[in-house]
């Protein structure tokens, strides 16, 4: 991902019933956190392009961690699909993709949350042998 792909992966982000009361129309925050993230290593921002059209996104994290005898986790945010383009495999391709890329990285874990209002993000997670093992917790700061 590049900083001219923010307008579309913002759009891609507001793009659903959630989305559209969390995203702003302000560039400023997305560009401070672009700059932020595109800084450090351990962390991936990713585009699916389709002819010059940003069509997916994504952010691959890696976060070292003493639990599980100091086990390297990588976590996946972020995962959005153009309307337009889903059911081609498009999801499952950006998913494998990060699953390849966490190995080769040495992670032993690849983890994400999804929203408990998207039942078809789940059920599209545990298709790919994603499993709900744990509850997520959040605490708005």
């Amino acid at each position: 991902m590049v900083a001219a792909d923010l307008p579309a992966v913002v759009a891609l982000l507001a793009d659903d019933v959630l989305g559209a009361g969390r995203e702003t129309a302000d560039p400023a925050p997305y560009e401070r956190a672009f700059a932020a993230v595109d800084a450090d290593p351990a962390h991936l921002l990713v585009v699916a392009d389709d002819g010059g059209t940003v069509v997916g996104t994504l952010q691959l994290s890696f976060l070292p961690g003493l639990a599980r005898g100091g086990t390297l986790r990588a976590q996946v945010e972020g995962v959005r699909v153009a309307a337009a383009a889903r059911g081609r495999g498009l999801g499952e391709a950006m998913l494998r993709w990060c699953a390849a890329e966490a190995r080769r990285r040495g992670a032993a874990l690849l983890q994400l949350t999804t929203d408990v209002r998207r039942p078809d993000a789940r059920r599209f997670y545990e298709r790919l042998g994603f499993e709900a093992s744990h509850v997520g917790m959040k605490l708005p700061l």
